[in-house]
């Protein structure tokens, strides 16, 4: 699990204009309420949250009295939580907790994607690395290149190019440090993994989905990516990237050749 503060508001932006040309940053109001929302609702941290206040409850009992909004993000962190045998878990400070931070901010990328009209161009919607290609009115359909940053040093270990709709997260040491624990024993994970990026059409699954296949490694994290695609096949779990920490990198996924890695 990635162990962090859930703070959204400040990071909500569009990047507009096609691929390869030049990129302009922008706030759409609608995003802002929209991660302000979320993060009220959903905030670890806060004691009078939706969150903190439903979780002394069962998992049953949460997705029944939880604001219907929301209801998506909690059953997607039960299901992965069993999906990975608790290698990923929402109560990982124990069975009276609830933190969503690592699943929440794809979830409000997807929301935002929901909610947002584009006029005009393109749009990719990025989330502190969580990314989501939405097409506007009129626009050009052509993908958006985004890069893996290298974890061992400058510039990118790969390329992938996003298509309408489709969503790109990872999960990595490079961007706090080794925070990434495994919920099953709450040690800090050391099992040679860099950084996992998963590509999937559901933001949130995407998010989600980069931890879990970061505490499991590739092996069994290549199991739980088939799991998650045939279980949920509205997610579009599509492929997966373990960059490692001895450079070399492996691929899951049916769609997995999309990544591009320079040799």
């Amino acid at each position: 699990m990635k162990w962090s503060s859930f703070s959204l508001a400040a990071l909500c932006c569009l990047a507009l204009a096609g691929c390869r040309r030049p990129v302009e940053r922008i706030e759409w109001p609608v995003m802002g309420t929209v991660f302000a929302e979320v993060e009220r609702l959903l905030n670890a941290h806060n004691p009078d949250s939706e969150l903190s206040r439903l979780a002394p409850l069962g998992d049953d009992a949460v997705l029944v009295q939880c604001d219907e909004r929301m209801r998506p993000c909690y059953a997607a962190a039960f299901a992965l939580e069993r999906l990975s045998g608790g290698a990923f878990s929402p109560r990982w400070r124990g069975t009276n907790t609830l933190d969503l931070g690592a699943i929440a901010k794809g979830f409000a990328v997807d929301l935002a994607a929901e909610s947002t009209y584009v006029d005009g161009n393109d749009a990719l919607l990025d989330l502190g690395g969580n990314l989501k290609a939405i097409q506007g009115e009129g626009g050009s359909r052509r993908p958006w290149r985004t890069g893996i940053r290298n974890p061992g040093g400058d510039g990118f270990a790969a390329e992938v190019d996003l298509r309408e709709g489709e969503a790109l997260a990872t999960s990595a040491t490079y961007f706090r440090g080794s925070h990434i624990r495994d919920a099953r024993t709450g040690a800090v994970v050391s099992n040679g993994v860099a950084s996992v990026t998963v590509l999937a059409r559901s933001a949130m699954w995407a998010d989600g989905l980069s931890t879990a296949l970061f505490v499991l490694g590739p092996e069994d994290g290549a199991a739980l990516l088939h799991a998650a695609a045939e279980k949920f096949p509205e997610a579009g779990v599509s492929a997966a990237l373990w960059l490692l920490s001895d450079g070399s990198s492996l691929l899951s996924g049916p769609s997995s050749s999309r990544f591009s890695i320079p040799h």
